[in-house]
């Protein structure tokens, strides 16, 4: 019993100083603000609202390329254009008459607009068969994972997404996450 309670006093001991120090941490915090001028408090104010803009020009910029929207490209040239226009992209290569192009096209749309750093874009694989060639699609839905103009990984038919039809835009943006393509919202 002498032993359990000298170790439950040491515990008690260490959680104690813990609180103490993060309590006074605190406390500096709050004299440093309780210290802060107006001429502080817009300094603040003015880096905050410089971050604002900075961030808003680059979402113009991002949204003049194509960003922010699922667009279909024409043709193979248009292709290497939008690789090299933009540094994370994520296209989809697809056939008009494969119905389950349209369940990819359905999560693409939605993950466009919410993810405005990655642009989404779908390309018919019948129109490019160089392309198809050179970055060996042999299955359709493929989804062409490029990052920096290099392609990073390929997501062919839905095995990577559950392997069912019916798979949830998330699961799909997990995996754009796991590779970098995509930051995951909570």
């Amino acid at each position: 019993m002498d032993q359990q309670q000298i170790v439950l006093d040491a515990v008690q001991g260490h959680i104690l100083s813990a609180l103490e120090q993060k309590e006074a941490r605190l406390d500096a915090e709050i004299e440093k603000f309780d210290k802060m001028t107006e001429d502080d408090y817009e300094e603040i104010r003015r880096k905050r609202l410089e971050a604002m803009k900075s961030g808003a020009k680059k979402r113009q910029e991002m949204c003049n390329k194509g960003h922010g929207q699922y667009a279909e490209l024409p043709d193979e040239k248009a292709f290497f254009q939008a690789a090299k226009e933009s540094r994370l992209m994520v296209c989809h290569f697809y056939r008009p008459t494969t119905w389950r192009c349209e369940i990819i096209d359905k999560h693409m749309m939605l993950l466009a607009q919410h993810h405005i750093g990655t642009r989404f874009v779908k390309i018919n694989a019948e129109r490019c068969p160089y392309l198809c060639d050179k970055l060996k699609i042999w299955c359709i839905p493929t989804l062409m994972l490029i990052k920096d103009g290099k392609t990073e990984h390929s997501i062919v038919g839905f095995d990577e997404l559950g392997g069912k039809d019916d798979f949830h835009t998330r699961v799909l943006e997990e995996r754009l996450a796991d590779f970098g393509l995509v930051e995951q919202h909570n």
